[in-house]
Protein backbone atom coordinates (compact mmCIF):
# COMPACT_ATOMS: atom_id res chain seq x y z
CA UNK A 1 0.00 0.00 0.00
CA UNK A 2 2.90 2.35 0.78
CA UNK A 3 4.21 1.97 -2.76
CA UNK A 4 0.79 2.71 -4.23
CA UNK A 5 0.51 5.93 -2.17
CA UNK A 6 4.00 6.98 -3.14
CA UNK A 7 3.10 6.46 -6.79
CA UNK A 8 -0.32 8.24 -6.80
CA UNK A 9 0.53 11.17 -4.52
CA UNK A 10 2.83 12.90 -7.08
CA UNK A 11 0.27 12.19 -9.81
CA UNK A 12 -2.55 13.83 -7.80
CA UNK A 13 -0.34 16.74 -6.88
CA UNK A 14 0.42 17.27 -10.54
CA UNK A 15 -3.29 17.26 -11.47
CA UNK A 16 -4.14 19.94 -8.89
CA UNK A 17 -1.21 22.14 -9.83
CA UNK A 18 -2.20 22.01 -13.54
CA UNK A 19 -5.56 23.61 -12.71
CA UNK A 20 -4.07 26.43 -10.66
CA UNK A 21 -3.61 29.70 -12.57
CA UNK A 22 -0.04 30.54 -13.42
CA UNK A 23 1.40 33.46 -11.50
CA UNK A 24 2.58 36.41 -13.53
CA UNK A 25 6.24 36.89 -12.60
CA UNK A 26 5.99 40.67 -13.14
CA UNK A 27 2.38 41.81 -12.51
CA UNK A 28 1.49 45.26 -13.88
CA UNK A 29 -0.31 47.64 -11.50
CA UNK A 30 -3.87 48.57 -12.38
CA UNK A 31 -4.18 52.11 -13.81
CA UNK A 32 -5.77 54.57 -11.37
CA UNK A 33 -9.45 55.38 -11.94
CA UNK A 34 -9.91 59.06 -12.71
CA UNK A 35 -13.08 61.12 -12.99
CA UNK A 36 -12.84 61.00 -16.79
CA UNK A 37 -12.57 57.19 -16.78
CA UNK A 38 -15.60 56.79 -14.52
CA UNK A 39 -18.95 55.87 -16.02
CA UNK A 40 -20.02 59.51 -16.40
CA UNK A 41 -20.12 60.69 -20.01
CA UNK A 42 -18.69 64.05 -21.06
CA UNK A 43 -21.08 66.85 -20.10
CA UNK A 44 -20.21 68.76 -23.27
CA UNK A 45 -20.99 65.65 -25.33
CA UNK A 46 -24.29 65.12 -23.47
CA UNK A 47 -25.39 68.64 -24.38
CA UNK A 48 -24.78 67.88 -28.05
CA UNK A 49 -26.67 64.57 -27.75
CA UNK A 50 -29.61 66.44 -26.23
CA UNK A 51 -29.54 68.93 -29.11
CA UNK A 52 -28.94 71.87 -26.79
CA UNK A 53 -26.91 74.79 -28.08
CA UNK A 54 -25.90 77.13 -25.29
CA UNK A 55 -26.51 80.84 -25.79
CA UNK A 56 -23.95 83.46 -24.86
CA UNK A 57 -24.05 84.08 -21.13
CA UNK A 58 -26.24 87.11 -20.52
CA UNK A 59 -24.80 90.17 -18.79
CA UNK A 60 -25.98 91.05 -15.28
CA UNK A 61 -28.86 93.53 -15.29
CA UNK A 62 -27.74 95.37 -12.12
CA UNK A 63 -24.71 95.88 -9.86
CA UNK A 64 -23.47 92.26 -9.53
CA UNK A 65 -21.49 89.62 -11.43
CA UNK A 66 -22.68 86.32 -12.93
CA UNK A 67 -20.33 84.15 -10.88
CA UNK A 68 -17.95 84.39 -7.94
CA UNK A 69 -15.26 81.78 -7.38
CA UNK A 70 -13.88 80.97 -3.95
CA UNK A 71 -11.55 77.99 -3.74
CA UNK A 72 -13.08 75.21 -5.80
CA UNK A 73 -16.64 76.53 -5.48
CA UNK A 74 -18.56 78.71 -7.93
CA UNK A 75 -21.53 80.74 -6.71
CA UNK A 76 -23.80 81.62 -9.62
CA UNK A 77 -26.12 84.61 -9.39
CA UNK A 78 -29.80 84.04 -10.04
CA UNK A 79 -30.85 83.72 -13.69
CA UNK A 80 -34.26 83.52 -15.27
CA UNK A 81 -35.86 81.99 -18.35
CA UNK A 82 -34.39 84.24 -21.03
CA UNK A 83 -35.26 83.12 -24.56
CA UNK A 84 -32.84 83.34 -27.51
CA UNK A 85 -34.50 86.57 -28.70
CA UNK A 86 -33.67 88.24 -25.37
CA UNK A 87 -37.21 88.23 -23.98
CA UNK A 88 -38.21 86.30 -20.85
CA UNK A 89 -40.94 83.84 -19.96
CA UNK A 90 -43.08 85.82 -17.52
CA UNK A 91 -46.23 85.28 -15.50
CA UNK A 92 -47.34 83.69 -12.25
CA UNK A 93 -47.66 79.93 -11.99
CA UNK A 94 -51.17 79.06 -10.85
CA UNK A 95 -52.85 81.88 -12.76
CA UNK A 96 -51.02 82.93 -15.94
CA UNK A 97 -48.78 79.84 -16.22
CA UNK A 98 -49.37 76.12 -15.74
CA UNK A 99 -47.05 73.81 -13.82
CA UNK A 100 -45.85 72.41 -17.17
CA UNK A 101 -45.06 75.90 -18.48
CA UNK A 102 -43.23 76.63 -15.22
CA UNK A 103 -41.23 73.42 -15.69
CA UNK A 104 -40.18 74.54 -19.18
CA UNK A 105 -39.24 77.98 -17.82
CA UNK A 106 -37.04 76.29 -15.20
CA UNK A 107 -35.43 74.10 -17.90
CA UNK A 108 -34.66 77.19 -19.99
CA UNK A 109 -33.15 78.78 -16.87
CA UNK A 110 -30.92 75.72 -16.50
CA UNK A 111 -29.68 76.21 -20.06
CA UNK A 112 -28.86 79.84 -19.25
CA UNK A 113 -26.94 78.82 -16.13
CA UNK A 114 -25.02 76.20 -18.13
CA UNK A 115 -24.03 79.01 -20.48
CA UNK A 116 -22.60 80.93 -17.51
CA UNK A 117 -20.66 77.83 -16.39
CA UNK A 118 -19.32 77.24 -19.90
CA UNK A 119 -18.22 80.88 -20.21
CA UNK A 120 -16.47 80.70 -16.83
CA UNK A 121 -14.81 77.29 -17.22
CA UNK A 122 -14.39 76.78 -20.96
CA UNK A 123 -15.74 73.22 -20.60
CA UNK A 124 -18.57 71.77 -18.57
CA UNK A 125 -16.37 68.73 -17.98
CA UNK A 126 -14.58 70.76 -15.29
CA UNK A 127 -17.73 70.56 -13.15
CA UNK A 128 -17.15 68.11 -10.32
CA UNK A 129 -20.61 68.43 -8.74
CA UNK A 130 -23.73 70.57 -8.78
CA UNK A 131 -23.88 71.18 -5.04
CA UNK A 132 -26.90 73.35 -4.20
CA UNK A 133 -29.81 74.86 -6.12
CA UNK A 134 -32.19 77.56 -4.94
CA UNK A 135 -35.25 77.66 -7.19
CA UNK A 136 -37.74 80.52 -6.85
CA UNK A 137 -41.18 80.30 -8.44
CA UNK A 138 -43.32 83.37 -9.15
CA UNK A 139 -46.66 81.94 -8.04
CA UNK A 140 -50.07 82.75 -6.61
CA UNK A 141 -50.34 82.70 -2.82
CA UNK A 142 -51.92 79.26 -2.49
CA UNK A 143 -49.64 77.50 -5.03
CA UNK A 144 -47.76 74.57 -3.43
CA UNK A 145 -46.19 72.71 -6.34
CA UNK A 146 -42.88 74.57 -6.48
CA UNK A 147 -40.86 71.30 -6.52
CA UNK A 148 -42.58 70.13 -9.71
CA UNK A 149 -41.73 73.43 -11.40
CA UNK A 150 -38.06 73.49 -10.33
CA UNK A 151 -37.69 69.87 -11.47
CA UNK A 152 -37.32 71.44 -14.92
CA UNK A 153 -33.96 72.78 -13.73
CA UNK A 154 -32.90 69.74 -11.71
CA UNK A 155 -33.82 67.21 -14.38
CA UNK A 156 -31.60 68.93 -16.94
CA UNK A 157 -28.66 69.05 -14.51
CA UNK A 158 -28.91 65.27 -14.09
CA UNK A 159 -29.35 64.74 -17.85
CA UNK A 160 -26.16 66.68 -18.55
CA UNK A 161 -23.95 65.67 -15.59
CA UNK A 162 -25.36 62.30 -14.51
CA UNK A 163 -24.75 61.61 -10.81
CA UNK A 164 -22.59 64.75 -10.62
CA UNK A 165 -25.75 66.73 -11.38
CA UNK A 166 -27.68 65.47 -8.35
CA UNK A 167 -27.83 68.27 -5.81
CA UNK A 168 -29.31 69.60 -2.62
CA UNK A 169 -32.17 71.98 -3.37
CA UNK A 170 -34.75 74.43 -2.13
CA UNK A 171 -37.83 75.22 -4.22
CA UNK A 172 -39.81 78.15 -2.85
CA UNK A 173 -42.69 80.37 -3.89
CA UNK A 174 -42.35 84.12 -4.34
CA UNK A 175 -44.96 86.86 -4.49
CA UNK A 176 -43.06 88.36 -7.44
CA UNK A 177 -39.75 88.09 -9.26
CA UNK A 178 -37.75 90.70 -11.19
CA UNK A 179 -39.52 91.89 -14.35
CA UNK A 180 -42.28 89.38 -13.72
CA UNK A 181 -40.20 86.33 -14.74
CA UNK A 182 -41.76 82.95 -13.95
CA UNK A 183 -38.73 81.40 -12.22
CA UNK A 184 -35.29 82.41 -11.00
CA UNK A 185 -32.58 79.93 -10.01
CA UNK A 186 -29.18 80.35 -8.36
CA UNK A 187 -26.69 77.58 -7.66
CA UNK A 188 -23.41 76.50 -6.11
CA UNK A 189 -21.05 74.33 -8.16
CA UNK A 190 -17.91 72.42 -7.16
CA UNK A 191 -15.23 72.37 -9.85
CA UNK A 192 -12.04 70.42 -10.49
CA UNK A 193 -9.00 72.30 -9.14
Amino acid sequence: MRYVMLFFFPVLLGLFSCNAPAKDPDPQPEPPVTAAVASEPSADARLAELGIELPNASNPVANYVNVVRTGNLLFLAGKGPQKPDGTYITGKVGSERTIEEGYEAARLTAINQLAVLKAELGSLDKVKRIVKVLGMVNAVDDFTNQPEVINGFSDLMVEVFGDRGKHARSAVGMGSLPRGITVEVELIVEIEE
